[in-house]
């Protein structure tokens, strides 16, 4: 059969990898062509774009792009009709791939969305869309299945991919980890500052200055892998601060707190259970329209799930180098604060049922193209 898969960033390549990985087990001569990363690649998948092409954040820059997006559209619309694929895989990158949708519905191609957009945070009203021209909803959150049953969407809660992700992840020991890197024999901080030039730009700017307070500790970055050295390098001003590039769990594990932008990273973080403070500051413009838009408590995945504040958000002109500071200082040593963390993060894995995501994800996909 033939599959075409479409996700538009780091995280989204992740999990599309691992349902590819799936998808193959269950039929071996999958035809796999789509939009995204390395990992698909390495799964097999023909790329068409690479997401670090795709990944424009903030009203204000998706603006400034409108004529690259509108290109990218019309290539993909274009590679998708000639491949004529038996189902589309959308993975959440709503901007885009609600468009797609709409035009593979078109052409009466089967289109799945696997991992869902964050429609019940903004713009609810792309339920209707959905409704019109998605064949199945494939979700990895609790919360939404229910919320897409109330507006009679076929819809089926899989679990969560991050947790297959963590089981199969080949863990390096922390002293051949330490000696890798060359990070000593300090406790280690992880800064974690997105994947995006402008997110990591933001972010860096702040969490650097946690060095010199906590000179205690040795400080470390989660390298995106699709920024290179020398970008890194500008920001830190070429200060002794290790990057490190495709061993971000590790890091996260082997570090006694992480410092994380809002997004997916915070529920990894989480689920490998190192204490953490979300942050997150962005374009002035663009958070002063979120901010007018966007109805929920929490910013932090972690925080939705619980549906209460299990961590930190340092959310704009709060992320600052005094709260930063202090919210870290909270999370080090055997504080009460640090405990009580580590706890609710086992509820919350609890909460997000076992493994197997990807598996049931691929036997929806095969049962929905087998059904047609």
């Amino acid at each position: 059969m033939r599959y075409y898969i479409i996700a538009g960033e780091a995280s989204g390549d992740l999990h599309a990898s691992n349902l590819i990985a799936a998808i193959r087990k269950q039929d071996s001569n999958a035809e796999i062509r789509g939009w995204g990363g390395d990992l698909m690649q390495q799964q097999g998948a023909k790329i068409v774009k690479h997401y670090r092409d795709l990944a424009f954040m903030g009203f204000a820059e998706v603006i400034l792009n409108l004529r690259t997006i509108l290109h990218n559209l019309s290539i993909c619309k274009q590679d998708l009709k000639q491949f004529n694929p038996d189902v589309l895989i959308l993975i959440d990158y709503p901007g885009f791939n609600l468009r797609i949708a709409r035009f593979a519905h078109e052409l009466g191609l089967k289109v799945i969305y696997y991992i869902s957009p964050q429609i019940w945070a903004w713009k609810k009203n792309r339920v209707h869309t959905i409704k019109k021209v998605v064949d199945k909803m494939l979700v990895i959150l609790p919360f939404e299945k229910a919320f897409y049953q109330q507006y009679q969407v076929d819809v089926e809660f899989v679990g969560h991919p991050l947790l297959d992700a963590l089981q199969t992840y080949q863990w390096q020991d922390e002293d051949a980890f330490r000696a890798k890197h060359s990070l000593g024999n300090k406790p280690l901080i992880a800064l974690l500052p997105g994947s995006r030039k402008q997110e990591v730009s933001r972010m860096l700017s702040v969490m650097l200055q946690m060095i010199p307070i906590f000179p205690n500790y040795t400080f470390a970055i989660a390298k995106a892998p699709s920024l290179d050295q020398d970008f890194y390098g500008q920001l830190t001003q070429y200060q002794d601060i290790k990057l490190i590039e495709n061993q971000t769990y590790d890091l996260i594990k082997h570090a006694t707190a992480a410092l994380v932008t809002s997004g997916t990273a915070t529920l990894e973080t989480a689920l490998i259970g190192t204490p953490e403070v979300v942050c997150y500051t962005g374009n002035a413009i663009s958070y002063q329209i979120a901010r007018r838009i966007i109805h929920v408590k929490y910013i932090s995945l972690v925080n939705l799930i619980m549906d209460r504040k299990v961590v930190k958000e340092l959310i704009q002109h709060e992320f600052n180098v005094n709260t930063l500071k202090d919210s870290l200082e909270e999370l080090l040593n055997e504080s009460p604060e640090r405990q009580l963390m580590i706890t609710e993060f086992k509820l919350l894995r609890d909460k997000l049922g076992g493994t197997g995501a990807s598996s049931n994800a691929a036997k929806a996909i095969r049962k929905l193209i087998e059904n047609s």
